[in-house]
């Protein structure tokens, strides 16, 4: 510990930390005094213990809202999705979590594979702004992207518009599928939503404490602990870096 990296990731004497309430793995309660419980915000009290200083929880409604305050001095470290759109402003570490992302598709639909799903005519409903959503955004070149805000509202335009395919986290798409009889979720995944730390790019000295504990608390079986602790099923330790 260096008093460069706690002028960087906890200035004000606090750790800011943003907090992501729309992944329900990752936030999946709330504290007596109403603050979020969960992975996300155990792995951001877990680095404000090793700084020595407290913590205080940023919370935002969605990822992308969470992503674009950098630079607004509203948060010191950042526990969203790593994407390239994002890493544009932040320096994130490896990641500490993954999430399978797949597709569900409605009775009688003659898509089978996800390699089905990028074609002309083929309408995806996505959580806009959610790191599955930018990797689509990224990647679907011949279908169209439908968005809405936030899970739910995502599933009720899916259901509402009779889109073709809905995209999302599998452990939530298993949900999901109980509402639509005779709806299939396709083998395999697009994508695994990255779950990790950011600080701003200025931060290099703490950004590299960040990366240093994140890798520490992968092998040490922290994130690991943290997971069974809130009983969530669908995330899973990622990989050393």
């Amino acid at each position: 510990m260096t008093p460069e990296i706690l002028s960087q990731l906890a200035p004000t004497g606090v750790l800011r930390a943003g907090i992501n309430l729309s992944n329900f793995l990752l936030v999946n309660g709330r504290s007596p005094d109403g603050g979020p419980t969960g992975v996300s915000p155990s792995m951001a009290k877990a680095i404000a213990d090793r700084l020595g200083v407290p913590v205080q929880y940023v919370t935002f409604a969605n990822p992308g809202l969470a992503g674009d305050a950098v630079g607004t001095n509203a948060w010191d470290i950042v526990n969203i999705g790593a994407e390239p759109q994002r890493a544009e402003k932040i320096t994130f570490t490896a990641a500490y979590a993954e999430i399978e992302c797949t597709y569900l598709v409605p009775a009688g639909s003659p898509i089978t594979s996800i390699a089905q799903v990028d074609q002309p005519g083929i309408r995806i409903a996505v959580s806009a702004r959610a790191a599955y959503d930018l990797w689509l955004e990224r990647n679907i070149h011949r279908a169209t992207l439908i968005r809405s805000q936030g899970l739910d509202a995502t599933v009720q335009m899916f259901a509402e518009q009779k889109l073709e395919v809905l995209a999302g986290l599998r452990p939530r798409l298993i949900t999901d599928a109980e509402f639509f009889p005779g709806s299939r979720i396709l083998e395999g995944n697009f994508m695994a939503v990255q779950q990790a730390v950011g600080t701003a790019l200025a931060n290099t000295a703490g950004a590299a404490f960040l990366r240093d504990f994140v890798e520490e608390a992968k092998a040490s079986g922290l994130v690991a602990s943290f997971i069974a602790e809130h009983q969530v099923r669908g995330l899973s330790v990622a990989p050393a870096a």
